[in-house]
């Protein structure tokens, strides 16, 4: 990016009424004694009067190179490559399936992933973990909007529901006992996070109580639970979301879980995950994360499979289920200008309770809250209300069975299915990970292995530039999807430019990223059909 493009994106910021961009908008320029004011009208949501949020306080991140507001008088777009590879990095996790007795019979291999904000605090939340009472793996993405309170606890607490769902009725007596002899309790998920991911610690006891009423629900059907995995999946989205309308109105022990709870309710969350044991892949979505297969065809092409379909105004199968769920007479109104009730882009998501409740019920919990207004909470109705909830939690699960030349999975939120498309985050996930295997050397070791030899190894490693390239694929998309200009190539100059944009203005160009990339074990794969 140029300088006299660098100072056309202030310029805009500081002299443009309105911004639109992408069916959404952004923000209102109001002159205030000669200075420029802006304040959030739109993003993704409804129209909250600006100010803080002091729970969000809890997960502010660092701010290093980036500048608060677009009234400093030095605004300097320029980074180091150093400094710009700090920034894209810090939130990089990476996993490898551990290998047993010299042999990995997952099908997973490993993941990768990273999140960049552009919202502060970030409001979109990762999850990945393993089943330890059932199989398989399990990864989400989660997509929060006014606020992080609902993304944080449902990347928290979704997948300990789906698993649960999918415990057989002995492993969820043997669990209840112990909890009722107050005994350790089985572990139900090994979870695999960033250092730096946060945990709402002071409301843990809670949900774990609800998640305990949950599986006691399941314990009191007259059979086996029995579910599917599409059903578990449909059924843990559904009773989380209840749970979440539920907590808020029930009362807490002290103000702070009080004050989570409204925080969790009134703000929301878009969701996908998916669930991977063996060959079988399902993906449950809820809003407009998305998840894409990446497929190695026997030509040598790549091709993409979408697995997700956006639920918002511009998919044809879910305006014609709204419309299917609420009276003719709401036809006209359902949607304006893109949004749900001219407010909200998705049309499922957890919390949004305002879309969801009726209008005397978000009276009664709000005009017996403490400082609603201190945690940013509005009691809003829209035009045209009539005929709560307008919006659901339920998720689309998609069945894929897992074939060799799948490679890999890519899940994503929405601010980066934004700045590229299905095919192209394929073609870069596949050209990064052909990069990485022709510039890696064979470590075929001579016998004995001294240090000179292996001194050697690693210069010719070196000298074929592994090690300027993102070792981590997630980071690798961010780093294009921010950065590249018309030609499809990282222009550095552009890249430095989209990590110092003020936080003011920054949401104007860029949304929070999160991506998490799955590569698949071929070997595994072709093993199970080779022994089916």
């Amino acid at each position: 990016m140029s300088r006299t493009v660098s100072s056309w994106i202030l310029s805009s910021a500081r002299n443009s009424i309105v911004l639109q961009g992408k069916g959404r908008l952004y923000s209102v320029c109001i002159p205030n004694r000669n200075k420029i004011k802006w304040k959030l009208v739109f993003s993704k949501t409804r129209p909250y009067p600006a100010g803080s949020c002091s729970l969000d306080n809890i997960f502010s991140l660092k701010k290093a190179f980036r500048h608060t507001s677009t009234e400093e008088e030095q605004l300097s777009f320029q980074l180091s490559p150093s400094q710009i590879n700090e920034i894209l990095r810090a939130g990089e996790l990476s996993h490898k399936i551990l290998d047993l007795n010299g042999k990995n019979v997952n099908s997973v291999l490993r993941f990768e992933s990273n999140q960049l904000a552009s919202n502060t605090p970030i409001e979109d939340r990762r999850s990945a973990a393993t089943c330890l009472q059932t199989k398989g793996m399990m990864f989400g993405v989660f997509d929060g909007h006014a606020g992080s309170a609902c993304a944080q606890a449902v990347s928290e607490r979704l997948l300990h529901y789906i698993a649960v769902s999918l415990m057989s009725r002995q492993t969820l007596e043997e669990i209840e006992l112990a909890v009722e002899c107050m005994k350790p309790v089985l572990p139900i998920l090994q979870w695999h996070k960033h250092p730096n991911d946060v945990e709402y610690r002071e409301i843990t006891s809670q949900y774990f109580e609800s998640l305990r009423v949950y599986w006691q629900h399941l314990l009191d059907l007259d059979a086996e639970p029995g579910f599917s995995l599409e059903e578990a999946m449909i059924c843990a989205f559904k009773r989380l979301d209840s749970d979440v309308s539920l907590e808020v109105q029930a009362p807490q022990e002290n103000e702070l879980m009080r004050n989570i709870a409204l925080q969790v309710a009134f703000s929301g969350a878009t969701a996908c995950v998916a669930h991977i044991d063996g060959v079988h892949l399902h993906v449950a979505n809820t809003g407009d994360c998305r998840a894409v297969l990446g497929v190695h065809e026997e030509d040598g092409t790549w091709s993409t499979l979408p697995l997700t379909r956006d639920h918002n105004a511009f998919d044809e199968f879910e305006t014609r289920r709204m419309k299917r769920e609420h009276p003719r007479s709401e036809e006209k109104t359902l949607f304006v200008n893109d949004r749900l009730l001219g407010i909200l882009m998705p049309t499922r998501a957890f919390g949004d309770v305002q879309l969801k409740w009726s209008k005397e019920l978000q009276h009664s919990v709000l005009e017996n809250s403490c400082d609603v207004e201190g945690l940013n909470i509005y009691q809003y109705v829209p035009p045209n209300y009539h005929t709560p909830p307008y919006l659901t939690a339920e998720p689309e699960v998609t069945y894929h069975k897992l074939r060799s030349k799948d490679k890999f999975l890519v899940i994503a939120s929405d601010g980066l299915w934004e700045l590229l498309s299905n095919e192209k985050v394929v073609q870069l996930v596949a050209g990064h990970l052909t990069e990485l295997n022709v510039q890696k050397p064979q470590l075929a070791f001579e016998k004995p292995v001294n240090l000179g030899y292996m001194h050697s190894l690693l210069l010719q490693r070196k000298s074929r530039g592994v090690a300027s390239l993102d070792q981590n694929v997630a980071t690798h998309l961010i780093r294009h999807a921010i950065g590249s200009n018309e030609y499809g190539e990282v222009d550095q100059e552009k890249l430095a430019a989209m990590l110092t944009l003020p936080e003011d203005l920054a949401r104007m160009y860029r949304d929070d990223i999160t991506v998490t990339v799955v590569y698949f074990n071929s070997e595994a794969i072709e093993n199970y059909y080779r022994n089916n």
